[in-house]
């Protein structure tokens, strides 16, 4: 679907069961992983803790709207999530399918703008960027915390897992930590 939108070719889909796995079949976001949610809370602090808690899946997050509340929601997932990339589905294999791909923000300003919009609608949000690898400091701190508490053994695991770097990595420079003069390869 991504090759498809970048040449700029019209993607679309055939009827099917669900216009949750429609919407995603068109959307051009990560397929592998999603969650859907299902229609969000009304307001106030039901809906804000239910974007809190949706906001660090890693996954492409999927929501049902009703067409006239479908601005305040837009605008609230982009205050909650960022600027992710995001698609509204609309009336999909129907005649007047609609798909619009945007960041978020871009998405609530074009319907915050325009007449209400009819039919059933779908929200996907892009999952949440990659977070930066942490720097070699933050590693080495980690690492003499968990070296001063345990094996080296339980260390480097839980540091791996801490951090999501390579298992071998953490062990270089966790004995390079242990034997100071020792360079890592």
């Amino acid at each position: 679907v991504q090759a498809m939108l970048a040449a700029d070719l019209p993607v679309t889909v055939v009827p099917g069961a669900s216009a949750v796995t429609a919407a995603l079949a068109v959307a051009g976001l990560p397929t592998d992983r999603f969650c859907f949610l299902g229609f969000l809370p009304r307001k106030g602090p039901t809906r804000r803790d239910a974007l809190a808690a949706a906001a660090a899946l890693p996954a492409t997050l999927v929501f049902s709207e009703a067409p006239p509340r479908l601005a305040g929601p837009l605008a609230d997932l982009a205050t909650a999530m960022g600027d992710r990339p995001a698609v509204v589905a609309r009336e999909l294999t129907k005649l007047f399918e609609e798909v619009r791909r945007d960041s978020l923000s871009a998405l609530a300003e074009q319907y915050r703008d325009s007449a209400m919009p009819k039919g059933e609608i779908v929200i996907l949000v892009g999952p949440p960027p990659p977070a930066p690898p942490p720097d070699s400091d933050s590693v080495d701190a980690l690492l003499r915390e968990a070296m001063a508490a345990g094996s080296l053994k339980q260390a480097v695991a839980d540091v791996t897992a801490a951090t999501g770097l390579p298992r071998r990595q953490v062990y270089a420079r966790a004995l390079s930590l242990r034997q100071p003069g020792r360079q890592p390869d």
